[in-house]
């Protein structure tokens, strides 16, 4: 069998060889490109931006000037050194870079915001380690001048609350330019930054500092918030801010007992949504939960950490959403949070990458497609058609 199939491939000619050859590498390339390529715009195209109220009567320069539009992802773990397979890490960083530039380039935002555990080991690499860590994100998520990146730390990019130190505290500040309680003001809309991980109430030196500077934040926005009066003369000397209630990004979600009433195609798998959550582990404890809400009375909180989503209210009011992990390797179904965003309202839209599984079966088509074409081809596989005139010969034989 072996041999005819060999003497077959002999005795075909060069030319028709060669031919069948570049069709197979054509073949194969469109479905390398698809796969890798091609699919992130297919996908990410069909995402909108969502309206805001009051936005479909104004017009596009109006809109445009007065609406925010906010990405926000959390959780891309680019692997380090010690736990990252070069595979793994190729694989990857490439799908989330192309999803990233993909969306810049489709969507425009203005804003974008990670919400911690950028890098998977931050907690230990060593500063060569980290130095490569950080030159492969850059490369990654590299943006224009037009589109703004802020960047929020996580437990994996300076340690758990044990293993933070103001070194590594530091070293993520340098680089990202983030400090715990720090203010962004875009469009009169108020952002606050939390170091979630500094949140212990332990009283710890970081700790200490971080919640002294949320407090005195809070100060100058409930200042902000109220209607000038002489007489008020804790708030007279205060910095105006926009009167905008804030919305808080931070890493850790605040306090929930699980994933239970999470509901939605990217939210925790059934087996794990009953098991409760660990404060100061998995969540914030409820103490550092009600200081956050006291403090800032926000009108919307976005966190991650929990590699799923889920959408909590808190005090019956305030939204808290939980965005899923950008990456592959938590999820089979990445996705970012899309946000028009304005000084007095907000509109949020997911938008779903594409999905592993997908990918790979369309790669299985493709190969299992191939080996048939081979076999076909060196007529080791008889077509449908011959086959069934075979068969009608032989009955009209009998």
């Amino acid at each position: 069998m072996l041999g005819s199939s060999s003497t077959t491939l002999k005795n075909l000619p060069l030319k028709r060889r060669l031919c069948f050859l570049l069709k197979l590498v054509c073949f194969f390339s469109s479905v390398l490109i698809f796969c890798e390529f091609l699919i992130y715009y297919v996908v990410i195209f069909q995402c909108r931006w969502p309206d805001v109220k009051g936005g479909a009567h104004m017009s596009e320069k109006e809109t445009s000037a007065s609406v925010l539009k906010a990405i926000i992802l959390a959780d891309t773990h680019l692997l380090g050194e010690i736990k990252g397979h070069w595979m793994d890490k190729l694989r990857r960083e490439w799908q989330m870079e192309r999803s990233f530039q993909t969306a810049l380039w489709l969507l425009q935002p203005d804003i974008v915001f990670i919400l911690g555990d950028v890098f998977d080991e931050g907690k230990w690499s060593s500063p060569q380690a980290w130095a490569d860590d950080v030159r492969r994100f850059q490369k990654m998520f590299k943006h224009s001048v037009f589109t703004e990146l802020v960047v929020i730390a996580g437990n994996h990019d300076i340690g758990f609350h044990y293993e933070m130190t103001t070194y590594k505290v530091n070293r993520f500040e340098k680089v990202f330019n983030f400090t715990s309680g720090k203010l962004i003001t875009r469009k009169g809309i108020n952002f606050v930054l939390v170091n979630s991980v500094a949140m212990e109430g332990d009283g710890c030196a970081i700790c200490r500092t971080s919640e002294a500077k949320l407090v005195a934040l809070s100060h100058k926005l409930n200042c902000s918030q109220q209607k000038p009066n002489p007489s008020n003369k804790r708030c007279s000397d205060v910095e105006k801010l926009p009167a905008s209630e804030p919305i808080l990004l931070q890493h850790y979600p605040l306090y929930r007992k699980s994933d239970a009433e999470c509901t939605g195609e990217d939210s925790a798998p059934p087996e794990e949504k009953n098991i409760p959550f660990n404060e100061k582990y998995d969540v914030l404890s409820q103490e550092a939960s009600q200081k956050l809400l006291w403090w800032f009375q926000p009108r919307l909180i976005l966190s991650g950490h929990t590699h799923s989503a889920c959408e909590v209210l808190h005090a019956g009011k305030i939204p808290e959403i939980s965005v899923p992990s950008f990456s592959w390797r938590n999820r089979n179904n990445p996705s970012f949070i899309m946000g028009s965003i304005t000084p007095t309202d907000f509109s949020l839209q997911k938008c779903f990458l594409p999905f592993e599984s997908r990918v790979f079966t369309i790669y299985c088509a493709a190969g299992a497609l191939l080996v048939i074409l081979v076999l076909a081809h060196v007529q080791l596989l008889t077509p449908p058609f011959y086959f069934a005139q075979r068969l009608i010969s032989k009955h009209k034989a009998v």
